[in-house]
């Protein structure tokens, strides 16, 4: 299928690295030019070179995305070069602390974590809303996460984050569909790479002293598919988001976790 991407402007939130970078390929592959922000312009230059090569135009904004003053500008420079946004993908956000209940999670590690993955796209979304408005199109794409659908012991923080991103989405399809302007969460279940390698199955390999391969299988047998998300898969749900393919789709959820959320 051809998801008619070419010549769109796509703004992505923490391309460096993970699946902002594969998400960020994606969108260069299909023949997007891309406005790219986050905190580490030097992370993010690799990535921007790469489209580069491939013929797209990039520009890449230094932005903290929890100061709102610093996201209206960063969208400001963005959309001065290129005269509009047709489609923002927040992929930026943290993991928060792992293995920890609630009880023993601090009011500083609570609010860090709430704070970055649902004032980030918050602010982005402000940001970009008023231009989507004039053209009367427009195609959000939040990337959340399955613990926000279904809660998960150890990790409160990071699940009431992904919780309260999915009121933030839903809230804004609602009230941005009279303009056509799709809004939706992507959410992925365990990604495989480092965060993945290194965190989460480290903390199951100590405390149920196994290795962590052992704790990779565990993690994908929990899965009717038996297999570990891959950060291709969260990317490819983003591109039919982002297309009008989707154009009757708005304010859903859409694991991609090869069934546990929704089975």
């Amino acid at each position: 299928m051809d998801l008619q991407l070419n010549g769109k402007i796509v703004l992505i939130t923490g391309p460096a690295k993970g699946m902002g970078a594969a998400i960020t390929a994606a969108f260069a592959a299909e023949g997007c030019d891309l406005a790219l922000l986050g905190r580490d312009v030097a992370a993010i230059e690799p990535v921007a070179a790469a489209a580069r090569a491939a013929g797209r135009k990039v520009q890449v904004e230094a932005c903290d995305l929890t100061d709102s003053a610093a996201v209206e500008r960063a969208v400001g420079a963005c959309l001065a070069t290129f005269g509009r946004i047709d489609v923002l993908v927040n992929v930026a956000g943290g993991s928060g602390p792992i293995g920890k209940t609630g009880a023993e999670t601090t009011a500083e590690e609570f609010d860090e974590i709430v704070t970055l993955n649902m004032n980030g796209c918050f602010h982005t979304i402000h940001a970009v809303a008023p231009s989507m408005i004039k053209q009367r199109y427009g195609k959000i794409v939040n990337v959340g996460g399955t613990f926000g659908m279904r809660g998960r012991a150890g990790r409160l923080a990071y699940s009431a984050s992904k919780w309260g991103l999915r009121g933030i989405t839903k809230s804004f399809a609602l009230e941005l569909g009279p303009y056509n302007i799709n809004v939706n969460n992507v959410a992925p279940g365990m990604v495989d790479g480092p965060r993945f390698r290194e965190k989460v199955c480290a903390e199951m390999a100590r405390r149920l002293n196994i290795t962590p391969e052992e704790a990779a299988q565990r993690h994908a047998a929990d899965y009717a598919l038996r297999r570990v998300t891959i950060d291709a898969d969260v990317a490819n749900a983003c591109l039919f988001m982002a297309s009008d393919a989707s154009r009757q789709i708005t304010g859903v959820d859409l694991p991609v976790d090869g069934g546990w959320a929704a089975l």
